[in-house]
């Protein structure tokens, strides 16, 4: 692929967190991008005001007069605008033919991960702004310090969220890597847990000799990688917290003033403390893996822990969205069996003493279906669940797969199918008395709920 500022390029699916991000980064690097999806979104709306094109809904016009169509991974091959490209002799594009283009002259930090790879890759990505080394960057969430979820730094480095869907991840040409974890999902794409596992192996392979690869080694599978690659003398550094062969680790975890903190442990050796304003155990690791990152780069732990102490989180990942009446509101875009457990255990640690309320949209019919007797364990932490109906994203339905079939699989005291987001809101605003915290967790648009329950909250409260 040739890539030269200037260039039209078309994106179909615009609106989605990987495509969004590329564009962001094109439109920032000099190229003409224009965008079209089914609907609009905050991502949308700020590359408008950016200067890029930006088409609600799909035509074959959109793209006659690009140089190259790039389609997200849940764009059909029979797809107006693709098929409207092709007969034009446009080429088109997935996200992984054109990163190692788009990030060429980069050290290329890659961050990958079934759980914590969003957040792992914005705390390296804040470390290393706040330690003045402006790299570009490329998460799937908006970040909180920057506001954005992409943009391109004068630094030499470029850290990216590696996405394993559609072997996206494949695409890129990463100097180092960090693995937080391996643990089947996307049954659409991977049709076993052995061909999930498979794909990871094959992007640990593109690690160059001197390459670095980061490992939690207390992710079972993850650690396997790691001990592989220890053996036969490549550079490896692995962390965590429960597993004692750790090179880093994080060690007396306790509460602090609006987060976590904890102390860091480099072969033994005490480094200092940390401040982290995450809650869980999770982002813990998720704070380690960033902070050898960032000391591969030179940046000193003192400063890497000034910076932590800063850092404003993502939009959805444990989001406070706002608090009326006693009662909190958080959305989260937890949407498998590890990452809502959590999400959940998250929210008891900082909040002990409130009444948990779970509303869960089911992601995809798939992995629903392949995943539903890990999704019944997973609500320990809550006192009471909402179901609502799955959330389609780009399948079909499966006989049998749904909400109400999903809410008789867990076993919980008081669980309750809602189908629709609306009654799930009207729900709530009756039931959930304070002191409580609404966790609202989905990779889809049940945040509406979120959003509604504030807004009707407030207009109520206007009206006394």
């Amino acid at each position: 692929m040739r890539l030269t500022p200037g260039q039209r390029v078309h994106f179909v699916g615009i609106g989605g967190a990987g495509l969004s991000a590329i564009a962001r980064v094109m439109l920032q690097q000099g190229y003409a991008i224009s965008g079209s999806d089914r609907g609009s979104n905050a991502q949308t709306e700020a590359l408008a005001r950016d200067g890029a094109t930006i088409y609600k809904g799909h035509n074959p016009a959109y793209v006659l007069d690009a140089e190259m169509v790039i389609v997200s991974s849940a764009v059909a091959t029979h797809h107006i605008e693709v098929l409207a490209a092709q007969s034009q002799g446009i080429p088109v594009y997935k996200r992984s033919d054109m990163m190692a283009a788009l990030m060429s002259g980069h050290i290329n930090i890659a961050v990958a991960g079934t759980h914590g790879k969003s957040t792992t890759t914005a705390l390296i990505t804040h470390i290393l702004i706040e330690a003045g080394q402006n790299p570009s960057y490329i998460v799937g969430s908006s970040m909180g310090n920057t506001g954005t979820n992409a943009a391109v730094g004068s630094g030499r480095i470029f850290v990216i969220e590696a996405d394993e869907y559609d072997n996206m991840f494949h695409g890129l040409q990463p100097n180092i890597e960090i693995i937080t974890s391996i643990e089947y999902d996307h049954p659409d794409f991977f049709p076993t847990p052995n061909a999930y596992i498979d794909s990871f192996s094959r992007f640990i392979g593109l690690l160059p000799k001197e390459g670095l690869l980061i490992a939690c080694a207390d992710d079972v599978t993850t650690n396997i990688f790691a001990e592989n690659r220890f053996i036969v003398n490549l550079p490896i550094m692995t962390y965590g917290i429960s597993n004692p062969r750790a090179a880093w680790r994080a060690i007396r975890l306790r509460s602090s003033d609006g987060g976590t903190a904890f102390e860091v442990v480099r072969r033994g050796a005490v480094l200092g403390t940390i401040n982290l304003p995450l809650f869980g155990r999770h982002n813990v690791l998720n704070a380690l893996a960033a902070i050898i990152a960032a000391d591969s780069q030179g940046v000193n732990f003192t400063d890497t822990a000034a910076a932590l102490k800063k850092f404003k989180g993502l939009a959805r990942r444990f989001e406070v969205r706002g608090e009326m009446d006693g009662v909190i509101v958080i959305d989260d875009y937890a949407h498998n069996p590890t990452k809502i457990k959590a999400t959940l255990q998250a929210a008891r640690f900082r909040y002990p003493d409130a009444q948990i309320w779970a509303v869960w949209q089911p992601h995809t019919y798939t992995r629903t279906q392949a995943l539903l007797d890990l999704y019944a364990a997973s609500f320990d932490n809550a006192d009471h669940v909402i179901v609502t109906e799955i959330y389609a994203a780009r399948e079909q339905a499966i006989e049998g797969v749904n909400g109400a079939e999903v809410m008789k699989a867990i076993q919980h005291k008081d669980i309750r199918f809602i189908d629709s987001l609306s009654s799930a809101t009207e729900f709530l605003l009756k039931e959930a008395k304070p002191p409580a915290v609404i966790v609202v967790m989905s990779a889809g648009d049940a945040n509406q709920i979120s959003a509604d329950y504030l807004r009707l909250k407030f207009e109520a409260k206007s009206e006394v």
